[in-house]
């Protein structure tokens, strides 16, 4: 087991909205290029704990330490200024602005550049933001439209985005959301290749059990608030909470057929 620093840490985090608990006495950990998954039923209370990791909800109680730093009570920006990086369900781009000029964007915000932006945007950071379309294999889309991409080509683009505050810690909520299966492996791949060469830990919700136990290092499993198990895949995959959570949404990854397949 490695004995690296946690890059982030998550002790008893609680949120709740009156007498409703969304997110119950969390606690966990995770470590420069680990990749971990959080998964549970719908309402279990991954967005929740995302939106605290992140300074958007604030914890009714616990206590968040990011890179030695405590983070519980601060600001998205003030987070995301100490390397984290984020893409949501729903990617967030400009549509009008091409690949280019949206990674020039989030290069001039990282670099508190923006007050002159419109006016040095042609010279700005290009070298930078190539390398970055170059890293998730669309520097040939780098002067089309952000409006006129596929979806899963925005989806790229959104990792590079994240990519531009040089992370330590990336947050994917729902990364492959609305992809085609090969474009979900594709994109998961490119990012566990970029999380492990960098040393990036993420952490990622995802329903597509497929992409979370071919990628995952570990997994935690909410249901209800309540973190119910926690360990490898192969623990994971054969806890018999979990199972039982999932038998009813249809979503349990079939060990049997991993090991078929394996033998």
């Amino acid at each position: 087991m490695s004995t690296a620093p946690n890059l982030l840490s998550v002790v008893d985090l609680d949120k709740s909205y009156g007498g409703v608990h969304a997110v119950r006495g969390v606690s966990f950990a995770l470590k420069a290029g680990e990749i971990l998954a959080l998964i549970g039923p719908n309402g279990a209370g991954k967005s929740t704990c995302f939106d605290m990791l992140n300074g958007q909800t604030t914890p009714s109680a616990g206590r968040i330490n990011l890179l030695g730093q405590d983070t519980t009570y601060k600001k998205p920006r003030e987070i995301w200024r100490l390397g984290v990086g984020r893409t949501f369900q729903i990617t967030a781009t400009f549509p009008t602005m091409t690949v280019r000029e949206n990674i020039q964007v989030a290069l001039a915000s990282y670099g508190r550049r923006l007050f002159n932006f419109w006016a040095s945007m042609p010279r700005l950071a290009q070298q930078e933001a190539r390398d970055l379309l170059e890293r998730v294999g669309m520097a040939g889309y780098a002067e089309r439209p952000c409006g006129e991409l596929a979806y899963g080509d925005l989806k790229r683009l959104e990792l590079a985005i994240a990519l531009a505050n040089q992370p330590k810690l990336l947050l994917m909520d729902e990364p492959t959301a609305g992809m085609a299966p090969r474009e979900r492996i594709e994109l998961m791949r490119l990012t566990a290749s970029i999380a492990r060469e960098k040393s990036i830990g993420v952490l990622f919700t995802e329903h597509d059990m497929d992409v979370v136990f071919e990628h995952a290092d570990r997994i935690l499993v909410l249901n209800r608030g309540t973190l119910i198990a926690e360990g490898s895949p192969q623990d994971v995959r054969r806890n018999p909470e979990v199972r039982a959570i999932y038998l009813g949404e249809g979503l349990v990854y079939d060990a049997r057929h991993r090991e078929g397949q394996s033998a």
